[in-house]
């Protein structure tokens, strides 16, 4: 299952990759139905979730009913507990709609809700994250979540993010973070696929983020909170979830 998984990951182009998981999903609910790990998203329990990764798979991550990884439930927990996200009129720009939240923020009714992306199915307006076709001081919130880790120029990225977001407003920019690794790490010499997913975790990585990653936020403007939030959980609550013990949460609010 695990080979197959990783045979699927790497050669079905993502907008495919998509559109084809809808079709899998029923059948991915029943053969995996138990009752060790729940979803929060969704609320439903199952014996495992399935295995993910283009480079070193890990196990039991990907649920089967919403397709959310780690850092989906841990956002999902984190914009539940620690933020008025779904009673708050606001409104959401949201970078490459991740499958497990699209359709849940499209019902809720306190949102504005746009998609962007470069490329994606769910997008309701294709652009350049570097070039954002947005006025400045438009969205309330912003979610661009495991994008800036493809992006070349990820500082000017940055810089349209802070652009378009108002004053008082905040999003979460989350990226594949390596918390022992002191500075962000790229090196475009090497070329081969296999060794980029080996090295980058994904073979369109361009880079694997350090801990200086939040200074680099910092850097064009937000005032950036490192929220350590899976400590503020139990641990029956992580291994129930199936989360990220480590993961870090970069919240990033733009000055009034």
């Amino acid at each position: 299952m695990k080979k197959l998984f990783k045979f699927i990951l790497n050669t079905v182009p993502r907008p495919l990759l998509i559109r084809l998981s809808y079709w899998a999903r029923p059948l991915l609910i029943l053969f995996y139905k138990g009752n060790t790990y729940t979803d929060p998203i969704d609320g439903k329990s199952y014996r495992s979730f399935l295995p993910y990764g283009y480079g070193k798979q890990r196990n039991n991550v990907l649920a089967p009913g919403t397709f959310s990884l780690e850092r989906h439930r841990l956002l999902w927990l984190y914009l539940k507990n620690e933020t008025d996200f779904f009673s708050k009129p606001l409104k959401l720009l949201h970078f490459a709609p991740e499958q497990a939240f699209y359709k849940r923020f499209k019902k809720l009714k306190n949102l504005n809700y746009t998609t962007t992306d470069i490329e994606s199915p769910l997008a309701d307006v294709k652009a350049d994250i570097c070039a954002l076709p947005f006025e400045d001081n438009s969205y309330d919130v912003i979610l661009c979540n495991h994008v800036l880790e493809h992006i070349k120029d990820d500082k000017k990225a940055m810089q349209e993010l802070f652009r378009v977001l108002k004053p008082g407003g905040w999003g979460v920019f989350q990226i594949p973070q390596d918390i022992n690794r002191k500075e962000t790490f790229e090196d475009d010499s090497i070329t081969d696929r296999k060794k980029r997913a080996e090295i980058f975790g994904q073979y369109d990585h361009v880079r694997v983020y350090g801990m200086d990653y939040f200074n680099r936020l910092r850097s064009v403007g937000f005032d950036v909170k490192e929220a350590h939030y899976p400590a503020q959980l139990s641990e029956e609550e992580v291994k129930r979830y199936a989360l990220n013990p480590n993961e870090i949460i970069p919240v990033c609010f733009k000055p009034e």
